[in-house]
């Protein structure tokens, strides 16, 4: 594929576009998803962390719905909540989110802002993993839990190393099969988004984040129900 910008970044109503023709239950979900983490950021005291978390956290969420709509602005959206999420992960010391985060930036915004031809008729190119593959992805899987883990533990030192590891891993591989379209990234979406939930509960339990982030990930998993029940998203209908 020819590598170029995509020209409509700099056009108002290329974005205008993006957001329209979402499905009515997405469009409920996003502004819940906007209420309740502008919520639960105020409800806690406010710093810095706490608001570019919240900036984070609305850009991410919104980039999740699109990606579920199948819509391209999720690469700008990603892009900037990946940033922002990979400060926020090293100030709660969750180092293998660092490394999640950083994947999100190569595998699913860079492509979407560089490699225009991807994006294009992309819920026309969805498919599934055959058995060959699934060995493959489980495979990848394992390999990259365990590289995280020594990362976590041999080079830097993150209070849970584990689930840091787990959760990091699972969405590396979501990613993976999300770049090449594969429909059960959703599969790894959804324990992803388990993981997830319980890693930033656990960072803010011990005092390293706020609950922002927890609440964001459960608003993530509820964007992954929709991709298996909503007849109006391309990736199981």
């Amino acid at each position: 594929m020819k590598f170029q910008p995509n020209n409509n970044l700099f056009s108002i109503k290329w974005y205008v576009s993006q957001m329209r023709g979402w499905s009515f239950k997405t469009y409920m979900l996003l502004m819940l998803g906007i209420g309740v983490i502008i919520g639960t950021t105020i409800s806690s005291p406010i710093d810095l962390i706490a608001f570019v978390t919240m900036i984070a956290a609305i850009m991410g969420f919104t980039c999740t719905l699109a990606i579920t709509n199948a819509r391209p602005i999720n690469g700008v959206l990603g892009l900037l909540s990946s940033i922002i999420y990979i400060i926020v992960s090293i100030y709660a010391k969750n180092y293998a989110n660092v490394v999640l985060q950083a994947a999100y930036i190569f595998l699913l915004d860079l492509p979407v802002l560089f490699l225009p031809a991807w994006t294009k008729d992309a819920e026309k190119h969805i498919r599934g993993l055959n058995l060959s593959k699934w060995v493959y992805t489980v495979c990848f899987f394992i390999v990259v839990t365990g590289l995280l883990y020594l990362m976590d533990t041999k080079i830097f030192i993150s209070p849970r190393p584990w689930i840091d590891a787990i959760a990091g891993a699972i969405g590396i591989t979501g990613s993976v099969l999300c770049t090449f379209r594969f429909r059960e990234q959703y599969y790894f979406w959804s324990i992803q988004g388990i993981f997830a939930i319980i890693l930033w509960g656990v960072t803010a339990f011990q005092g390293d984040a706020n609950l922002t982030l927890f609440f964001t990930y459960i608003l993530y998993l509820s964007n992954d129900l929709l991709a298996f029940t909503d007849k109006h998203t391309s990736w199981f209908h």
